[in-house]
C-alpha cells in the first residue's frame, strides 16, 4: 500500500494515476474541500484528513508499506512543509515503512533565509537522511504545469508578466516525468538514500517562457517586466498588515530573483538513473494544450 499526500495537487494526482496504471494499492490523503472524484474513479482508497492533525495522520500511515509526500504549503510552510513530514517520517519509522520519498525544492540546501519554504524543506529532508528510513528526495527546478494557466492565459491576451531578471536561468520539468520518477523511486536502485536535483532537458532563460508560448499559439508575445522591487514594496505593505503574508511573499521573491536550473550533467544522471529521456517543456505545453 501506497500513502499519497497532497494527492488531489498537481503532482499527487500524476503519481496516483501512474501508481493504478501499474494496479498498485494506493491510499490518497485529500482535504474535505478537495476535487478527489478521478482518485476514487481509478479505484484509490480516498483518505479524508487534515495534515496539521497528528491523529490523521497516524491513522493515514496505518498498513502502508510506501509514503510519497508531495503536499506542498499553501500559506502556512511550518504547519504543512515542516511539522507534517516531521510526523509522517516519524509514523513511517513506527510502522517500519520500506520507502520515503519526498517532493523538495531546488535550492533547500542554498541557505535562503527570507523563505520558509526553503528553510522548512531543507529541515525535513535532514531529518530524513538521519531517520534511518530507506528514502528519495527530489528537487525539482520548476513544474511545467505551473505554467498552463499563464499558457492559456497568454492564448488570450498574448501578454507575459515576467517579473524580475529576464536572464534568470532555469530547468523546468514535465510534471509527468516528475511523478514517473517519484513512483519509479521505491524501485530503481539507484535512487536510493539519495538526493536529486530534478529538471527538464533544457536550461532556459526565464524570458525563453513566453517565446515557446508564441511559437505554439503564433503570435509575438507582448512581455511587461516589472522590476523586482515592485515585490519588495509590496511586502512592505503587508508588513503592517499580514505580518504571515509578508513572510510568505519571502518564498515568492527568492523564486524570482536567484536562479533555479540543472546542470547537463545533472540532467543526464537523472536520466541515467531513471532510464528515460526527459521531455522538453514546449513539447509538454503542446500535449495538454492540444496545440
Amino acid at each position: 500500500m501506497f500513502l499519497v499526500t497532497g494527492a488531489s495537487g498537481g503532482i499527487g494526482r500524476r503519481v496516483v494515476r501512474i501508481l493504478r496504471d501499474r494496479e498498485m494499492s494506493v491510499r490518497a490523503f485529500v482535504r474535505l474541500t478537495s476535487r478527489y472524484g478521478e482518485l476514487e474513479h481509478r479505484g484509490a482508497e480516498i483518505f479524508i484528513g487534515d495534515l496539521e492533525q497528528q491523529k490523521d495522520i497516524h491513522k493515514a500511515c496505518q498498513d502502508v508499506q510506501y509514503i510519497i509526500s508531495t503536499h506542498s504549503s499553501d500559506g502556512n510552510p511550518l504547519a504543512l512543509d515542516y511539522r507534517a513530514n516531521i510526523e509522517l517520517i516519524d509514523q513511517a519509522k513506527v510502522n517500519g515503512v520500506q520507502h520515503f520519498v519526498l517532493i523538495s525544492v531546488l535550492g533547500a540546501d542554498r541557505g535562503y533565509e527570507d523563505a520558509p519554504v526553503f528553510k522548512a524543506k531543507r529541515a525535513v529532508e535532514r531529518y530524513l537522511e538521519s531517520s534511518g528510513l530507506n528514502y528519495t528526495i527530489l528537487r525539482p527546478a520548476g513544474l511545467a504545469s505551473n505554467l498552463l494557466p499563464l499558457a492559456e492565459r497568454f492564448r488570450e491576451t498574448g501578454v507575459y508578466l515576467l517579473i524580475g531578471d529576464p536572464k534568470n536561468r532555469t530547468s523546468i520539468v514535465s510534471t509527468d516525468d516528475l511523478a514517473r520518477m517519484v513512483v519509479d523511486s521505491v524501485t530503481v536502485a539507484g535512487a536510493r538514500n539519495q538526493i536529486l536535483p530534478v529538471g527538464g532537458p533544457e536550461i532556459l532563460l526565464r524570458e525563453d517562457i513566453p517565446r515557446i508560448f508564441g511559437r505554439i499559439f503564433n503570435k509575438e508575445p507582448i512581455i511587461i517586466n516589472p522590476p523586482l522591487f515592485m515585490i519588495d514594496g509590496l511586502r512592505g505593505v503587508l508588513g503592517f498588515i499580514n505580518p504571515q503574508a509578508q513572510k510568505n511573499l519571502g518564498t515568492f521573491r527568492t523564486l524570482l530573483a536567484n536562479e533555479f536550473f540543472c546542470t547537463t550533467e545533472e540532467i543526464t544522471n537523472l536520466e541515467a538513473i531513471f532510464g528515460f529521456e526527459l521531455e522538453t517543456l514546449e513539447h509538454f505545453l503542446r500535449r495538454y494544450l492540444a496545440v
